[in-house]
């Protein structure tokens, strides 16, 4: 690999090499997103093969293929490991496919192929690099259908993929606290898609060993995928047309930054105490000018300034007629409690739909939010609850809602609109939008 095409061959050099023992149930070769994983029966391939082999490998590391599995299994619940693999192979091989100094293993599955065959797509191999990445990739074949619960079916409009996915009942049903729905038990039954995916896969090929270790917390991910997106890139201009990669391809990984460090960053900004003008003391410079020019002149006033007296208020709004996961829920609530603690930023919650129903009063990391009930499928109408807020005079106000429903009233501080992955759609009526999820 290093001398056909050093500068992306190169890229092993950046990923741990261990031999797995010759027990018989040892993987050809395989990989969890940190370590290639070889087994005893490698070392007699020919060289070629063995070439292609950890290529294929070496690609599905640096573009983070297991790690973006449970990004997608942590966003969706459900996905099938044995189908994501086939779709991240299908893109590794397609961009392997035009070098001659390696082999891929036969019955090797490609991205044109795959996608004629399950989704009836005909376009040309760099067209399709180009296009697809392994997620949308994935949700695209993905057709499974849950099992049978005894005439319980479904909401047809959400076992067609989530195209009602922008209708309010619907979004907020499929997460609604209270009359759950049954837990989905047994295997999904594929759908026409997903089997014609799935009889396209040879079992030896699996070679996707995602486990939690391999990864890190979401700033340290964030920062691991912009390095191999920059490391990819590199490489690729430095082997010209011997690179590894047909093309740069579309399922680069994505340099997503986690929405707590985006959450933490616009409440610090805005409740970070600011010195103000003092016209009752005057400016250091302000003396020390004064002394140069002696008692003759007279210097016009500068004001000094003095520290905040009053702390920094956060009022965070919750609309309780949508729906907002358990754990999205936390985590959101543990980030709003240590940026009040470490800011000293006193709390207003204003609870409500399409009135207000609640306002409470926290001191500074005492909030109680993962205690709120959400009872989705009702109307909302944000400008009674924006008013409340705006009249406590807030630093910035921060609404956690899935943007359904009018604002007729914009208040005087900067508004964060905290909106569910569901809803990533919705666009705020003013201010910024800040998704909660894979942002």
């Amino acid at each position: 690999m290093v001398e056909f095409a050093p500068s992306t061959g190169g890229l092993a050099l950046w990923m741990h090499h261990r031999d797995l023992p010759d027990d018989g149930a040892a993987p050809l070769i395989a990989t969890d997103g940190r370590t290639i994983f070889y087994g005893a029966a490698f070392e007699r391939l020919p060289i070629a093969q063995q070439a292609g082999l950890v290529a294929h490998e070496v690609l599905h590391v640096a573009l983070r293929h297991p790690q973006r599995f449970l990004d997608l299994k942590s966003l969706v619940g459900d996905v099938d490991l044995a189908l994501f693999n086939l779709c991240a192979d299908a893109i590794v091989n397609s961009a392997l496919d035009h070098l001659t100094w390696l082999t891929l293993p036969d019955a090797s599955v490609f991205l044109d192929k795959l996608l004629t065959t399950a989704l009836d797509i005909d376009q040309t191999v760099e067209k399709s690099l180009l296009q697809w990445d392994v997620e949308q990739l994935y949700r695209a074949i993905d057709d499974r259908r849950p099992p049978d619960r005894g005439g319980k079916g479904r909401d047809p409009r959400r076992a067609e993929g989530g195209e009602a996915q922008g209708a309010r009942g619907t979004a907020a049903a499929a997460s609604r606290r209270e009359d759950p729905e049954p837990a989905d038990t047994g295997p999904r039954a594929d759908g026409p898609k997903s089997a014609r995916a799935r009889a396209m896969a040879d079992p030896r090929h699996a070679d996707l060993l995602p486990t939690p270790d391999a990864q890190s917390a979401p700033e340290q991910e964030a920062e691991q995928a912009r390095e191999w997106s920059e490391r990819l890139l590199r490489a690729h201009a430095g082997d010209g047309e011997h690179s590894m990669l047909r093309a740069l391809i579309a399922d680069l990984p994505k340099v997503r930054t986690p929405w707590e460090q985006v959450l933490r960053t616009r409440l610090a900004r805005s409740l970070t105490p600011k010195p103000e003008v003092s016209w009752s003391r005057p400016s250091r410079s302000y003396l020390a000018n004064q002394g140069r020019a002696g008692p003759s002149r007279r210097m016009p006033w500068e004001p000094g300034f003095s520290g905040r007296r009053t702390a920094p208020r956060l009022v965070v709004v919750v609309d309780v007629s949508g729906s907002v996961d358990e754990a999205l829920l936390e985590r959101f609530a543990r980030e709003i409690e240590a940026i009040t603690r470490r800011l000293a930023a006193s709390l207003v919650l204003v609870i409500g739909d399409m009135q207000v129903r609640r306002v409470a009063h926290f001191a500074p990391g005492r909030s109680d939010l993962r205690s709120i009930e959400f009872h989705g499928g009702g109307g909302t109408d944000f400008t009674p609850l924006l008013e409340e807020a705006d009249r406590h005079d807030p630093d910035m106000t921060v609404v956690l809602t899935d943007l359904q429903g009018p604002a007729r009233f914009r208040p005087r501080s900067a508004v964060l609109w905290v909106v569910p992955e569901a809803w990533r759609s919705a666009e705020p009526p003013f201010g910024r939008r800040l998704v909660l999820g894979m942002t």
